[in-house]
C-alpha cells in the first residue's frame, strides 16, 4: 500500500474503477481500496456450469445507445444481444390470451403514465399512490416496480421514477456484465480485502483507518453504497454534516435477487418464448427467463420487500420456489431436470448490504445532494449519485468519471 497518495478511492465498483482509471489518465496519484476479495462490486458473474455464466448482479446494458460499457464490450470483445425476446404469462394455470396479454401492456402503460403525470404536477408521492391498486394487473405493475428499483411501489417516488433515462434498449451481455466490469478494472492495481473503518477529516490531511494499514491522501472519493453508509460502517471525524446524512437515509438500498436453476439438458424445446411472468393467486408473481443464449439455465428474480422475506428463509427455499413457478408453468416433470442452482443474496453481501438505491417518496431531490462534495476533499460517487442513470452499473461509471474531473479540476484550481 502506498502511505501517501493525492486521492484515496474507496470501493472498486464501476465508479471506483472510472474514478481510478480516469485519475490515472490526468496524472493524479491513488489507492483504490476494495473492502472485498473481488473487483466489480455489484457487477459479478460466475460459471454454474462449464461455459455457462451467470450474472448474481447487473446483467443488462440499460439505454444502451447512452451506456459506456457498450463500447467497452465491443473493444474487449464481448458479445451482447440487441433484440427483445417474447414473453408469455401463465394466469393461475393456463396461458394468458393474446387479449390478456394486451391488457396486462395497456395497464403497464397507464400506470407509468399516472405516475409521470404526478410527478409533471410536483407532487412527489409515491408510485402505488399515484398508480390503480384495485386492477387485476396491479399485483404485476407492483412486481416489475419492485425489480426496477429494488423496492416496493409504496416506497419509491415518483419524481426518482420518472427521472430515468429509460431508452428501452436492456441488452444482456453473453459473457456476463460482471465479467465484463472486471475485464475493464483488471489493469489497475488494487488493494483488496481492505476494508475503510475511519475517515478523519478534521485536519489538512484526510487520514483513511483501513484492515490494512493508515493512508492518507489530499482527497477522497467514497463510490461504496448507501447500505454501507447509513449502515454507519465507516465512521467520519468530524461526522458527515446533517443536510449529507439526510440524503444517505432518503436512498436506502432494496433488494433484488437472482434465482438460477440449471438443468441437465434442453427441456424447453416446444416453448418458443424466451421468458415468461407466472401469475397465481397463492403467490406472488416471478419472471422467469428460459435458456439466455441457450445456456441450459432459466433465472427467476425478485424484489423490495418479498426480496429480503425470501432471503431471510434461505438458498433452498429461494430455488423451491422458482421450481414451483416452473412446475406451474410446464409441469412437474421439467423440474426433475434440474441438477443445481444459484441464488444471490445482496441484502446479507457485508460489503453492499442490498441491491440498489431508491429515493423514498418526497425525496426525489436527493441523489444530487448526495452527489456534492465536501469542502472539496470528499466527494460521492456510485449509482446512488446519479440523477438519471441510477441503479446501473453505467450509471455508477458516469459518476466515477465525473468525480475524477471534478478532482482535476480542483487541483489545478490550487496555487503551486
Amino acid at each position: 500500500m502506498t502511505a501517501r497518495v493525492e486521492v484515496a478511492v474507496v470501493g472498486a465498483g464501476a465508479a471506483g474503477l472510472a474514478a481510478a482509471k480516469s485519475l490515472r489518465e490526468r496524472g493524479i496519484s491513488f489507492t483504490l481500496l476494495e473492502a472485498s476479495h473481488r473487483i466489480g462490486g455489484r457487477g459479478y458473474t460466475e460459471e454454474v456450469g462449464p461455459g455457462m455464466p451467470f450474472d448474481l448482479g447487473c446483467h443488462w446494458l440499460h439505454s444502451a445507445s447512452l451506456n459506456p460499457f457498450v463500447a467497452i464490450a465491443d473493444r474487449l470483445g464481448f458479445d451482447y444481444t440487441k433484440e427483445g425476446f417474447a414473453r408469455q404469462i401463465r394466469l393461475d394455470g393456463r396461458w394468458a390470451s393474446e387479449e390478456e396479454q394486451r391488457q396486462y401492456q395497456a395497464h403497464m402503460d397507464r400506470s407509468y403514465g399516472q405516475a409521470a403525470a404526478a410527478a409533471r404536477t410536483g407532487r412527489d408521492v409515491s408510485v402505488a399512490e399515484a398508480t390503480p391498486r384495485e386492477d387485476r394487473w396491479t399485483p404485476a405493475f407492483d412486481y416489475i416496480t419492485s425489480l426496477m428499483h429494488s423496492v416496493d411501489a409504496d416506497q419509491v417516488s415518483v419524481f426518482d421514477s420518472c427521472n430515468y433515462r429509460d431508452t428501452g434498449e436492456d441488452w444482456p451481455v453473453k459473457q456476463g456484465y460482471g465479467a465484463l466490469i472486471a475485464r475493464y478494472g483488471a489493469d489497475l492495481p488494487v488493494v483488496l480485502n481492505c476494508a475503510v473503518s475511519r475517515i478523519d477529516w478534521s485536519g489538512r490531511t484526510i487520514r483513511l483507518e483501513t484492515a490494512k494499514g493508515e493512508i492518507e491522501a489530499d482527497k477522497v472519493i467514497l463510490t461504496v453504497s448507501t447500505g454501507i453508509l447509513g449502515a454507519g460502517d465507516i465512521a467520519f471525524t468530524p461526522a458527515l454534516p446533517d443536510w449529507k446524512q439526510e440524503a444517505i437515509a432518503a436512498l436506502p438500498l432494496g433488494n433484488h435477487n437472482r434465482i438460477c436453476l440449471v438443468f441437465d439438458r434442453n427441456v424447453f424445446e416446444d416453448f418458443k418464448a424466451r421468458g415468461l411472468t407466472v401469475m397465481a393467486s397463492d403467490s406472488e408473481p416471478m419472471s422467469l427467463r428460459i435458456r439466455p443464449f441457450g445456456y441450459d439455465f432459466v433465472v427467476g428474480v425478485t424484489g423490495g420487500r418479498f426480496a429480503d422475506w425470501l432471503e431471510r428463509a434461505g438458498i433452498e427455499a429461494s430455488a423451491d420456489l422458482a421450481k414451483e413457478m416452473l412446475h406451474k408453468a410446464f409441469g412437474s416433470d421439467i423440474t426433475k431436470h434440474i441438477v443445481r442452482h444459484n441464488v444471490t443474496a445482496w441484502r446479507g453481501d457485508p460489503w453492499v448490504k442490498g441491491a440498489y438505491s431508491a429515493a423514498q417518496p418526497g425525496q426525489g431531490h436527493q441523489r444530487a445532494r448526495l452527489a456534492e462534495a465536501l469542502d472539496e476533499r470528499l466527494y460521492f460517487a456510485g449509482e446512488a449519485t446519479s440523477t438519471d442513470s441510477y441503479a446501473t452499473a453505467h450509471g455508477a461509471y458516469l459518476t466515477g468519471i465525473a468525480t475524477a474531473e471534478a478532482i482535476a479540476a480542483s487541483f489545478a484550481k490550487q496555487p503551486c
